[in-house]
């Protein structure tokens, strides 16, 4: 894993394109500022990684481990911690703080988030089924259907897609490209849609080709 930094959705616009006028839609992103609260090695913890903070909060919103943890770095109360793993000992120091210009303009980046909560939902709009007949005389507009599998083995399999929780997980959007970067107020604009809504938190990370 590569180092990335924590941010939170501030909303779409769409900006245009200065060569060929065309409108792109973009997601704009809070990105850091993201102190350092901790590097581990290999030596010490048997792995290498870095570990960033991120929004800071009055100290009555954290644990006293969380604030002696914070205090050993120097860092202020940071409501969120993440660790990244890294294949070489970092070129990084406790109290360093990483930024929106940790990326470039053009730079593909996986988005990680949680998705937008939408509660209890029926088969057409969490798995896009298709509705039965709307003529008169149907009785089955939105309903599932035949479930199980007759009377061996009369039961419904574990997994089956069925009516349930919709939303609110752990989504990551792979190689999206970043169209701009504001290093001052620390804001990246990235083409196309990210997980989660407005004020959620992001995981941005450099993308990594997979196989």
């Amino acid at each position: 894993m590569s180092v990335g930094i924590l941010g939170t959705k501030v909303g779409m616009t769409q900006i245009f394109d200065k060569e060929t006028g065309k409108s792109i839609p973009v997601t704009v992103v809070q990105a850091g500022p993201c102190p350092i609260t901790q590097i581990k090695t290999k030596a010490t913890d048997g792995y290498n990684s870095i570990q960033l903070g991120f929004a800071e909060v009055k100290e009555k919103a954290l644990t006293k481990p969380e604030l002696g943890h914070l205090k050993k770095s120097g860092a202020p109360p940071l409501r969120h911690l993440k660790e990244y793993r890294l294949d070489d000992v970092p070129h990084l120091e406790v109290g360093q703080v990483l930024k929106a210009d940790l990326f470039t303009e053009g730079q593909l980046v996986d988005v990680s988030g949680t998705s937008m909560g939408r509660g209890f939902a029926g088969y057409q709009k969490r798995h896009n089924f298709k509705r039965g007949n709307m003529t008169h005389g149907s009785k089955n507009h939105r309903l599932p259907g035949s479930t199980g599998a007759g009377t061996t083995p009369g039961r419904v399999y574990p997994g089956k897609k069925m009516a349930g929780q919709y939303g609110a997980s752990q989504v990551t959007t792979r190689k999206l490209t970043i169209v701009q970067v504001d290093s001052e107020r620390n804001l990246i604009l990235i083409k196309g849609a990210v997980p989660g809504k407005p004020g959620g938190l992001l995981n941005i990370t450099p993308h990594k080709r997979v196989g």
